[in-house]
């Protein structure tokens, strides 16, 4: 479950891959407050398209622990905190306290838990944890267009993530220059999500949180350039670790 590359140094290091927003499934006691929102479910606010498989490359890349979510966000959003007010979408938020803490009990605490824990057993062992939070993103929002192909977030008072994010973006200018990378974009790695609590918990020197976002007009469009970048993603990120352990 920890990493071990061959590259001088990178043994210190453990990869834990997640995937909070993988699919657009909604379990079946909840399965007729969607009946009529079949299309919602399908679009990317249900579901972050492309960013389970994205995942599912990243940890065969690099031998990590992975931890995925199929259940729809909007059920409840397993990125948000509690607390927070699109922790449920408005259609879960109608829901009495009762059957809400139900949802948060089956689906929401035990994904959250099984992350920190993963977390603090690396840490436990001498490793710093490089976390990579796999997402994706829409092309168009509010009428106005994304100007990225890839997205990298992380807290701007990271000393270690903000080195990392500038390393693998500069690696990824040099294998493909005509990919638009653009760090902190769409929004703001300093906000809310799993990455965020999990900084309140664990030391810069023991934990580096990055949410990978990827234009899902290169997901649903592009197919040759969404087959690339499931190569090109993870050999990137190994040269830049690589080049930020020296």
């Amino acid at each position: 479950m920890y990493l071990n590359i061959s590259c001088e140094g990178l043994s210190i290091y453990s990869f834990i891959i997640t995937c909070e927003h993988g699919g657009n499934l909604i379990p079946a006691p909840y399965d007729a407050l969607f009946r009529d929102e079949r299309a919602l479910l399908d679009s990317h606010r249900g579901y972050d398209a492309g960013a389970l498989l994205m995942a599912q490359k990243l940890a065969t890349a690099f031998d990590g622990a992975l931890v995925t979510a199929t259940v729809s966000r909007l059920l409840v959003d397993l990125n948000r905190s509690i607390g927070h007010p699109r922790l449920f979408s408005t259609t879960t938020r109608r829901l009495s306290p009762a059957i809400r803490e139900e949802i948060l009990a089956h689906y929401y605490r035990p994904y959250r838990t099984k992350v920190e824990a993963l977390v603090r057993q690396a840490v436990s062992a001498g490793k710093r944890v490089i976390h990579i939070s796999s997402h994706s993103f829409t092309p168009e929002l509010d009428g106005k267009v994304r100007s990225a192909d890839v997205g990298l977030l992380y807290h701007p008072g990271r000393d270690g993530e903000v080195k990392l994010c500038a390393q693998w973006q500069s690696t990824l200018a040099a294998a493909a220059p005509a990919l638009r990378v653009r760090r902190n974009y769409p929004y703001a790695g300093k906000g809310d999500g799993l990455t965020a609590y999990l900084r309140t918990h664990f030391s810069p020197s023991a934990y580096i949180g990055i949410e990978l976002e990827v234009n899902q007009h290169i997901v649903q469009a592009d197919a040759a350039q969404w087959t690339a970048l499931g190569a090109l993603l993870p050999d990137s990120l190994r040269t830049a670790c690589a080049q930020y352990a020296k």
